[in-house]
């Protein structure tokens, strides 16, 4: 068969921070025998049409709404059309609605058993992926992602899962209980392929599963002399020589869900155990002491959460000297307990947001306790912009307490840069347009 695979957009434009989707090379290596071309979204404009057989979208709550119009117009034009990723696996039966057949879960061993009932004309509406199969025969096909305009990044997975659930994550609705990582020694062949002078980004949802698998990595990586970066729990801060040996294997950028400085919202937000490695400013100053930048995240919405809590955050990440940051509105997503509990108790202000043809990326999505729905989405952009105003960038990445580095310096200067350009390129656009 002629196989399309798409990445869709928030809709019909193009990011300047887009990273190639490492599911369309893992459904391009599992396709031998087809023809396949990707297509990306983001970076890309879609054909208006496609002469192929089967066109496979990876579909996430942002671009489901843009997804479903491109597969109307694919079905329009006779291609079967199948959808995977979070979306679909926790709403099938609204995908299916735009679908010929859907994929839950992991799309190994589902995708090509969908790949020969297509092939013989007997496509089934349903195909279940096994998460919690090992991830033993891993493979990825990077050369669809090549002439593609992406950020100067390479992406890799170790394992997939969290052993946290937190409130507002739908990751442990996906994956389930169990964290599953590939063995580090076959990582670290596909390591060895990647363009060494380009910031390495682990895209595991925690690279810190436990302390014997991400042992196993940073001793297969350290001899390869990278700068990675990665997401990672807070909880990593308490234990001094993990941190060290982050440091040694090249680890330059973490990614860390602070989430709130009320101890409140995080007891309702299932992570109370954000304090454990200390204060936030003390785990700060022991990473950049190891000359490891942050990047910290920020949701506001629970039910302690005021405009003061908003600029106390914001107040924070600047004191800290946090190389990059994000403040976000609360977003109630499909597989979430925070979705089930907001619709439970009717403070959803549009239920199917995603498909609200008035919902404006940004716009508040439920009514918070403590302030206004207005207040709180009006908040979290001015705390983006506050943060990302250009004397803010100048002081953080030249005043920086962290240990200096050449590639850290100017790699924290272009994050900056794209995403205050990607700031203000999202806020108040239409999902799809």
């Amino acid at each position: 068969m002629k196989i399309a695979l798409i990445r869709p957009n928030m809709g019909d434009y193009r990011s300047t921070d887009a990273m190639p989707p490492l599911a369309m090379g893992i459904l391009a290596a599992r396709s031998s025998g087809h023809q396949v071309v990707f297509f990306d979204d983001k970076v890309e404009p879609i054909p208006a049409t496609l002469d192929v057989d089967l066109v496979a979208l990876s579909v996430e709550t942002f671009t489901a709404h843009r997804a479903y119009e491109l597969a109307d117009r694919f079905r329009e034009q006779g291609s079967l059309v199948v959808m995977g990723g979070y979306h679909p696996t926790f709403l099938p039966e609204e995908a299916l609605s735009h679908a010929d057949a859907v994929v839950t879960g992991d799309a190994e061993g589902a995708w090509e058993q969908l790949l020969a009932d297509a092939s013989s004309g007997r496509l089934q509406r349903m195909y279940k992926g096994d998460n919690r199969a090992g991830l033993t025969d891993y493979r990825i096909d990077r050369s669809i992602f090549v002439g593609k305009a992406y950020a100067p990044v390479e992406l890799i997975q170790y394992g997939r899962g969290c052993r946290f659930v937190c409130d507002f994550c739908s990751i442990h609705s996906f994956y389930g209980p169990h964290v599953r990582v590939r063995p580090a020694a076959h990582l670290r062949i596909e390591l060895e392929t990647l363009n060494r002078k380009r910031l390495l980004f682990f895209v595991d949802d925690n690279l810190f599963s436990t302390e014997d698998d991400l042992g196993a990595l940073l001793s297969a990586i350290k001899p390869l002399n990278l700068r990675w970066s990665c997401q990672i729990s807070i909880d990593i801060a308490r234990n001094l020589s993990m941190l060290d040996r982050l440091a040694e294997a090249g680890c330059t950028y973490v990614l860390i869900g602070f989430e709130s400085l009320e101890q409140k919202n995080l007891v309702q937000m299932r992570k109370r155990w954000n304090n454990v490695a200390g204060s936030y400013p003390q785990v700060v100053r022991e990473l950049h002491q190891r000359g490891i930048g942050v990047y910290g995240t920020f949701v506001f919405g629970y039910d302690h959460d005021t405009p003061e809590t908003i600029q106390l955050s914001v107040d924070f990440a600047l004191e800290a000297r946090l190389e990059i940051a994000n403040f976000n509105p609360l977003t109630p997503t499909p597989g979430s307990a925070l979705y089930n509990r907001l619709r439970d108790e009717q403070r959803l202000l549009s239920p199917l947001w995603w498909l609200d043809p008035n919902y404006r990326y940004g716009d508040p999505i439920f009514a918070p306790r403590s302030m206004t729905a207005e207040q709180m989405a009006e908040g979290c952009f001015e705390a983006k912009k506050h943060f990302y105003t250009w004397s803010s960038i100048a002081k953080r990445v030249f005043n920086s307490d962290r240990r200096f580095s050449l590639f850290g310096t100017s790699m924290t200067t272009i994050a900056n840069v794209i995403s205050r350009r990607e700031v203000f390129r999202k806020q108040g656009r239409l999902l799809g347009a």
